[in-house]
């Protein structure tokens, strides 16, 4: 458990439980701000056991019954599950954060801790990618630009996909592959692409889906489009055997990139573009496509952005390095202290409910 020293004159207390991957829980008390370890994935019941064994030894203990209980925004997490029962069983206030702007005030939070005259001003700007998120709009979330100031407000997003089968995309990530090809390739060109993954019929009863629109979720995922970079690119398999593993190889095998430049229209950064140089040019060196594709969301994300001062970067994809080495290098702040992803987000939904205004 990490102690960090967080002067706020509110006078409740607070615990938040977080996300269900990278499980943590962090409670705020007189200027403390108590922050757990990172228990893994919650899916995994023996983990969530731990998670709530610790949660409950590290409340007994210290004798602290929270007044607010913060979960995230996504109804059926584990986390939001447990937040329901512990507010009736408290008689707490039960308050759900959206996901992506509890990773951009970890980070803002995180420059409070190594900034001690740092105070949040009004317009900055956070940027929150990563790969799945229940935007508040009900659609799947996961590379965001908001402007957080007296009101906060979306500003931009990465360009729309569509998640082939819902969550099975996640898994497979050929299924993403075929849904973004699919927007500028004829039926027969998409599957020259996929051929090694799906027989001609599996691949007919998917495309029928995809045409249909059955089972099919809209996603802004940062991380959905690297999946699909990655399979495109030969760099993995289509099935993920664990979290960031396509985007992991795809950043491991990525070398000098090309030049391209970001397609941006009405503050969304275009993705299909991207595929659409990438399949022109599949016969390059793939090492060198894979370092381009990074490079145009992160340099595109900044053309969203710039002119802007006071920017923060958050969320699973702000441990990719060349993506956050060129936004850091554009004076834009990532976490130092505080994890940037999912094992990050409890101290995120803290400082969300201590900087919001409405408090």
């Amino acid at each position: 458990m990490q102690i960090f020293e967080y002067k706020n004159k509110n006078p409740k207390q607070i615990l938040a439980l977080g996300a269900e991957s990278n499980g943590n829980f962090s409670f705020f008390h007189k200027n403390k701000l108590y922050f757990s370890e990172d228990f893994g994935d919650l899916q995994e019941k023996i983990n969530f056991a731990k998670y709530k064994n610790a949660l409950s030894d590290f409340i007994e203990k210290n004798d602290f019954g929270p007044d607010i209980i913060l979960t995230d925004l996504h109804p059926n997490y584990l986390t939001t599950e447990l937040g329901k029962k512990l507010t009736k069983k408290y008689n707490a206030e039960h308050i759900h954060v959206q996901h992506h702007l509890a990773h951009i005030f970890s980070a803002i939070g995180d420059k409070q801790l190594r900034t001690t005259n740092y105070e949040l001003r009004t317009n900055a700007i956070g940027i929150a990618c990563d790969g799945t998120g229940l935007g508040s709009d009900g659609k799947i979330w996961g590379g965001e630009i908001f402007k957080i100031s007296p009101k906060i407000k979306r500003i931009g997003h990465l360009e729309n996909q569509i998640l082939l089968g819902g969550e099975l995309a996640i898994q497979e990530p050929a299924r993403m592959l075929i849904s973004i090809l699919s927007r500028f390739l004829t039926k027969e060109g998409v599957y020259k692409q996929v051929n090694k993954y799906y027989s001609a019929s599996q691949f007919e009863v998917l495309y029928n889906q995809l045409q249909q629109n059955f089972n099919c979720l809209e996603t802004s995922s940062t991380g959905r489009v690297l999946d699909a970079v990655s399979i495109l690119l030969g760099f993995c398999k289509n099935k993920r055997n664990y979290k960031h593993e396509p985007i992991e190889l795809l950043e491991k095998n990525s070398t000098k990139p090309y030049t391209i430049k970001p397609i941006t229209k009405n503050n969304i950064l275009l993705t299909t573009p991207l595929f659409e140089y990438l399949v022109k040019n599949i016969n390059k060196d793939k090492k060198r496509l894979a370092a381009t594709a990074q490079l145009y969301i992160a340099k595109g994300l900044y053309k969203l952005v710039e002119n802007r001062k006071n920017i923060f970067f958050a969320g699973g994809i702000a441990n990719n390095k060349i993506i956050s080495s060129h936004l850091e290098s554009k004076g834009i702040y990532t976490n130092k202290k505080v994890p940037r992803g999912d094992a990050g987000l409890s101290f995120g939904q803290i400082i969300y409910y201590l900087t919001n205004p409405r408090n």
